[in-house]
């Protein structure tokens, strides 16, 4: 609709076009035909078989595949539906063919995998200059059926990673590498009893990770995450006050990653009961096939913790595409955290020393 009513105030020259177009049937004239419908605009605009003309302004829309726009020239604005499916090439050849003065390329897209070229481009680290990023979801959208949000609240109570994907616009991940896979869901969390016994897991930050706390519980099979906290940048006398915001912080043990002694001890000076990690040979390992045990229900606000357990990932080789067994250090500082919680409870169980954990 931005395209119609730009061409209604002045003259532009809007080409609309996709990585691969094999006829106008392909193509997004219909769309802008029923936008400019929506806006009952008719009379305003002429329409043919390969074009759409304000008549007034004299603006037009075209429609190609990318593999055949070099021929046009003084386009104002270049409009990439389908954003996800561009190739690497049609990207490097497009990108210094639009050089009017004031021109736009515009791309919209719904994210499909990390490795597509534009999400590379544009959605991991720095942009090229003068870009804009605008994510929308369906939580902007005033109309949204409740026969889809219906759909929605299902998809994220049984398939987080498709809800991500299809409602967030997540990208797809390589579910197969996923280390928690099926093993992890989101849920309102129960009241914990009376007498329940609370993990404490931390994880100490450095340039541009963030310090975590977790706190979980356990019942039967199913392990609880609920509560987290955790910031990037947070200095040592700042992090008292970032994990008093979990209740039971200072009453029950924390086990601590042990790099950081320093932190460890200034901790346990102000009120804290934390213990160091004890890493070793298989000790990630060791505490993600313990975790993998349990059903893992995290609580709804933890979005964090969502995003981490879905990113978590096995090292997929470039050249095969082969998921090795080897996990990448990336997407972990909850997880990690919540592996050090249950480290000591790993160890006696494993030893047949535990009094806290009971499998159905």
């Amino acid at each position: 609709m931005c395209l119609s009513v730009r061409a209604m105030k002045q003259k532009q020259f809007i080409l609309c076009t996709r990585e691969v177009q094999l006829s106008i049937a392909d193509s997004s004239k219909r769309t802008i035909e029923k936008q400019i419908e929506l806006l009952g605009a008719q009379s305003e605009f002429e329409t043919t078989l390969n074009s759409i003309t304000h008549i007034s302004t004299g603006s037009e829309f075209r429609f190609r595949g990318l593999n055949d726009i070099r021929s046009f020239e003084g386009v104002d604005i270049v409009w990439i539906e389908e954003g996800q499916a561009i190739s690497q090439k049609s990207l490097t050849d497009l990108l210094p063919t639009i050089r009017g003065k004031g021109s736009e390329l515009w791309i919209t897209m719904n994210r499909q995998t990390e490795n597509d070229p534009v999400d590379k481009l544009f959605l991991q680290g720095s942009t090229p200059p003068n870009t804009i990023i605008r994510k929308v979801n369906f939580d902007e959208n005033p109309w949204f059926p409740d026969r889809l949000r219906t759909l929605m609240e299902w998809d994220k109570q049984n398939d987080y990673d498709k809800y991500r994907h299809v409602w967030l616009g997540e990208p797809v991940r390589h579910s197969e590498a996923q280390v928690f896979f099926g093993r992890w869901k989101v849920e309102p969390i129960p009241e914990p009893k009376a007498n329940t016994r609370f993990y404490f897991g931390a994880d100490w930050g450095f340039a541009n990770d963030p310090t975590t706390l977790v706190r979980c519980w356990i019942d039967g099979r199913r392990l609880y995450i609920d509560k987290a906290v955790g910031g990037v940048g947070i200095e040592i006398d700042r992090t008292p006050q970032l994990f008093r915001q979990i209740e039971g912080s200072t009453k029950w043990p924390i086990t601590a990653d042990c790099s950081r002694p320093e932190t460890i001890s200034y901790m346990n000076r102000n009120g804290f009961r934390c213990q160091p990690s004890k890493k070793g040979a298989g000790s990630i390992v060791d505490g993600v096939a313990f975790l993998r045990q349990f059903d893992i229900i995290v609580a709804p606000d933890l979005k964090e913790v969502q995003d981490e357990l879905s990113l978590y990932s096995y090292i997929i080789d470039k050249k095969t595409d082969a998921i090795t067994p080897n996990i990448e250090d990336a997407h972990c500082d909850y997880v990690d955290a919540t592996r050090y919680a249950l480290e000591e409870l790993m160890r006696r169980e494993r030893s047949g020393d535990s009094g806290f954990l009971q499998m159905a």
